[in-house]
């Protein structure tokens, strides 16, 4: 007889609901610094892929930066604006978007990169290195498992 999973009452441990506010309360701590700077998380997001591995498919921003297309679309458009990155073709496929980081946005990075390490320093003081590696573990495994069913 299969086993009966009973879901949970209480949304305290709904574990959609629990992302959703450990994603909260960690991003609480980043907004201020992002609005300082006049940035969005979405924005943020993709300097962040691209200052790690520049040039891209704006479909591979897309992904690596948990982002829809249709909004990738607009916040292309803005950093663009902003001088953050660069737009173009491959030479190989006229059709696939690059897309690169830009001096200016390295720059930003760069600038902001002080006060990430002294965020992330606070959360590591506050639950352990090896906690917030676990959890990112635990994460990682359970995003694989369901881009693998």
């Amino acid at each position: 007889m299969p086993e009966v999973v009973l879901l949970p009452h209480n949304t305290r441990r709904s574990l959609p609901m629990s992302l959703l506010r450990a994603r909260e309360a960690v991003m609480s701590k980043f907004r201020p610094m992002l609005a300082r700077h006049d940035v969005t998380e979405q924005q943020w997001r993709v300097i962040r892929v691209l200052g790690e591995s520049s040039p891209l498919d704006a479909t591979e921003v897309a992904e690596r930066a948990s982002i829809l297309a249709p909004s990738l679309t607009r916040i292309i458009k803005a950093l663009e604006d902003r001088g953050f990155i660069t737009r173009g073709k491959f030479e190989d496929d006229g059709r696939r978007v690059q897309l690169a980081i830009a001096p200016a946005g390295m720059a930003l990075i760069e600038e902001l990169s002080p006060e990430r390490r002294a965020i992330y320093a606070e959360l590591e003081a506050r639950y352990g290195h090896a906690e917030i590696e676990k959890l990112l573990d635990m994460l990682e495994a359970l995003i694989k498992s369901q881009n693998d069913g």
